[in-house]
């Protein structure tokens, strides 16, 4: 695994494909104020629903209020991230901390997809953190990320959950500004995304990481993305039992040569749960493809469903 360092708590500055981007930016240094964001996000049981009982925000990121808007979970929190800036910019520090308590139940989404703004110097981090009890359950389902040209991206997620507990987990990775002038397929410099999860007592049941530099390995080679723009990636983690019911219903792989799309669900090691895989070149079949493996989820995992999807999202 890749050590990790720290500046203020919010960097990975020793990871080792940063190496080559360790010069401040002309304008603000990196991590300085109003470039370290932080958002600490704690939810509770309280009677038949859930409540955001604690919260703290550091500007860029900031949330509002929860609200209780889907119909088919009436008692489930909804919380979007908002960001006071127009995107990730370079030498920005972003941390996330979510903490559910037993039983408690959350649904995080974010404004609008992520962008990350095109860099000359240094680069940007996200860590983000959560923390489940005993039978919580938490859907973290945030917009698409689009990397801009020359940007450098490295994300950091750790969640920690006992086998009772489940998180939905979901990214979606657009190749860039796909359709902005002459377009921007995969000119970025740098996206690295890194996802472990473990139990309580800090047994380790995966780590997964990949590591995307375009300039130095093409990605649009066989057996990477080939002629695919989109990537999507959505974890499950959640009991043995609830595992097997959403894979008896996912598990047949999807190929759909129109499209083009492709799909496909294997299971994760130490009965952590599922993880589902998704090409495409356009992202809308994407998303939808993620969201069909989210529904499965939900329903098996809670007896409810998703309500239908906001036609302006």
């Amino acid at each position: 695994m890749t050590s990790l360092g720290s500046v203020r708590g919010t960097s990975l500055g020793s990871v080792r494909e940063l190496a080559a981007y360790q010069d401040q930016p002309a304008q603000l240094p990196a991590a300085s104020n109003g470039k370290v964001g932080v958002l600490r996000l704690g939810f509770r049981r309280r009677g038949d629903r859930s409540v955001l009982h604690d919260v703290r925000w550091q500007s860029p990121l900031l949330v509002q209020r929860a609200l209780y808007w889907d119909e088919e979970m009436p008692g489930l929190p909804c919380v979007m991230i908002l960001t006071t800036s127009g995107g990730v910019v370079q030498g920005d520090r972003l941390r996330m901390d979510v903490d559910l308590g037993p039983g408690a139940q959350a649904h995080l989404v974010t404004q609008a997809a992520t962008k990350i703004q095109e860099m000359d110097a240094n680069y940007a981090t996200q860590r983000q953190t959560f923390t489940l009890d005993e039978d919580a359950y938490l859907e973290y389902l945030p917009e698409p990320v689009i990397p801009f040209r020359h940007s450098r991206f490295v994300s950091d997620t750790r969640v920690r959950l006992p086998s009772s507990a489940t998180m939905l987990y979901a990214e979606v990775l657009q190749p860039g500004r796909k359709y902005y002038r002459d377009g921007e397929l995969f000119a970025y410099d740098l996206f690295s995304a890194t996802l472990r999860a473990e139990r309580p007592d800090g047994r380790h049941l995966f780590v997964e990481k990949f590591v995307v530099t375009p300039h130095r390995f093409p990605v649009t080679r066989i057996g990477v993305m080939e002629r695919f723009h989109v990537y999507g990636n959505v974890v499950l983690l959640t009991s043995p039992e609830r595992a097997a019911r959403v894979y008896r219903r996912t598990a047949t792989p999807v190929w759909d040569e129109a499209t083009p799309l492709a799909t496909s669900v294997s299971r994760l090691p130490n009965d952590a749960g599922l993880v589902c895989k998704v090409l495409g070149q356009e992202t809308e079949p994407v998303r939808e493809a993620v969201r069909a493996f989210c529904v499965a989820a939900r329903e098996e995992v809670t007896g409810r469903t998703f309500p239908p999807a906001f036609g302006w999202r």
